[in-house]
């Protein structure tokens, strides 16, 4: 059997396509980091620093929820070591900060403003720590560790996300931590069967870069060797370097075709992440109020991302006072406008559907038009399957979105995109891969009353689990 037909037997796992659902959540870099102006902190900043006397987690979730975003993982210890919770495990954390008398718990506000507000949490805790004198000791820091993940993994309510990156420094004594992936791996499977474990894991890949490209043709089903840790961090930042957010030249630009997996014995299936920053720095620096993302900017980023089989990790980074910084807060709320505006309506939820094939009454062409899990399916044999939408009657758009029923695998290689004016099909345009969303944004608003999606190249089974249609509103 070919590669490429092994490919098309890979699938999700449940809670892969749960996550892939959310598309768009929040990253919040928060810590000692906030305090000391640096990215990466050193791990002696005394905990008398932190205290960030306005502290409103309700006030983040609102302005995260404002933007459109499903869910926040926010930076619970970063490489300094400094806990955002009580840990029971280390005196460097919140219990021995000003915050709270002491008494502060930054995790435990954060996770319960998320469900008040209808968000999901998870959590990012860095393997590198540069305070603990465990750290570089093997089996004593690994002990250390999976203490701490028990304490968020069990303290805190079901989660959607566990963020690892690969970063990895020597310890005070000069030693280079080996980390027990495995054991970190059964800790989180055991306390959250639900959650992804995210870039240094198997369950969600990191995109390549911090800049917010994004390949061409993103594919979720690559080889397995892309998931393992060792691979991972020695393409993870090294040095405090805020010029490794700009590079992107290194990315692998395919990871999925044919002839990208031609010789793969076995492959997986590991979706990808954008993980990108509202500003330049990952942590709030004051010096950068003027430099959050414009609207356009952060637009191309999701049509890019969201709208390129991947999901987009926007970080917003808090401030000093423990807020949302005012420009950040309005940027998102002006962001999640601009969504509502760009796709307000779906202009095909009364079209008709046909296809050249399907392989049972149960999964027809209608199916594409349905708000539910029903799909269309073609039959095997059908080398160039085409689905046939029409309106009704002469329609203006400028969007089209279309999803594969990605539960059934990712197949379809390359389609085309045609309108019916006057009994005359015209193309409007060529694309590679779909997966889980592919948004094909038109320069121009095209007016028809049929659209015609031709699938020029899959691997087995052309699937089509939702196509729609858009007028942005003036």
């Amino acid at each position: 059997m070919e590669s490429y037909q092994l490919a098309a037997e890979v699938t999700p796992s449940a809670r892969q396509l749960e996550w892939q659902k959310l598309e768009f959540y929040a990253f919040c870099h928060f810590g000692m980091n906030t305090f000391t102006d640096k990215e990466w902190g050193h791990g002696q900043t005394p905990p008398s620093l932190f205290d960030p006397r306005d502290f409103d987690a309700d006030q983040w979730a609102k302005a995260i929820k404002s933007a459109g975003m499903r869910g926040l993982i926010l930076t619970c210890k970063h490489h300094d070591g400094f806990c955002l919770w009580p840990s029971a495990y280390t005196e460097y954390s919140v219990k021995n900060s000003p915050f709270r008398g002491g008494n502060g718990d930054v995790v435990r506000e954060v996770s319960e403003a998320c469900r008040n507000n209808g968000l999901k949490f998870g959590v990012y805790l860095s393997p590198w720590d540069r305070h603990e004198p465990t750290y570089g000791q093997g089996e004593a820091y690994n002990t250390y560790y999976k203490n701490q993940l028990r304490e968020l993994l069990s303290n805190y309510g079901e989660l959607f996300a566990i963020w690892l990156d690969g970063a990895c420094g020597e310890g005070k004594n000069g030693k280079v931590q080996q980390y027990d992936w495995q054991g970190y791996y059964a800790v989180m499977r055991e306390l959250q069967p639900n959650a992804v474990i995210a870039i240094s894991g198997p369950d969600v890949r990191w995109i390549g870069n911090e800049a917010g490209v994004c390949r061409k043709s993103e594919w979720s089903v690559v080889p397995s060797w892309l998931s393992i840790n060792e691979y991972v961090a020695e393409r993870s930042q090294k040095t405090d370097d805020r010029k490794f957010a700009k590079k992107h030249n290194h990315m692998s630009l395919d990871l999925g075709s044919r002839k990208a997996i031609r010789n793969e014995k076995e492959l997986i299936w590991y979706p990808a992440e954008v993980d990108v920053s509202i500003r330049p720095g990952w942590f709030y620096h004051k010096n950068e109020d003027d430099k959050v993302k414009s609207l356009k900017k952060l637009f191309n980023i999701y049509l890019n991302s969201v709208g390129g089989n991947a999901s987009l990790l926007l970080n917003v980074p808090p401030d000093q006072t423990g807020k949302i910084a005012m420009h950040d807060a309005m940027t998102l709320d002006a962001f999640g406008r601009m969504l509502k505006r760009e796709f307000p309506h779906d202009l095909l939820e009364r079209a008709h559907a046909c296809s050249t094939s399907e392989t049972d009454p149960e999964h027809g062409a209608a199916n594409v038009l349905r708000a539910d899990d029903s799909f269309w399916q073609a039959e095997e044999d059908d080398a160039c399957p085409e689905l046939v939408l029409d309106f009704g009657a002469e329609t203006a758009f400028d969007s089209i979105v279309l999803q594969e029923n990605i539960s059934t695998g990712q197949q379809i290689e390359a389609f085309e995109l045609y309108i019916n004016r006057r009994n005359r099909w015209k193309k409007i345009g060529k694309y590679t891969v779909i997966g889980y969303k592919k948004i094909c944004r038109f320069r121009k608003t095209y007016h028809a009353k049929k659209i015609r999606i031709a699938i020029k190249k899959h691997r087995k089974k052309a699937t089509m689990l939702r196509v729609s249609a858009y007028k942005r509103e003036e």
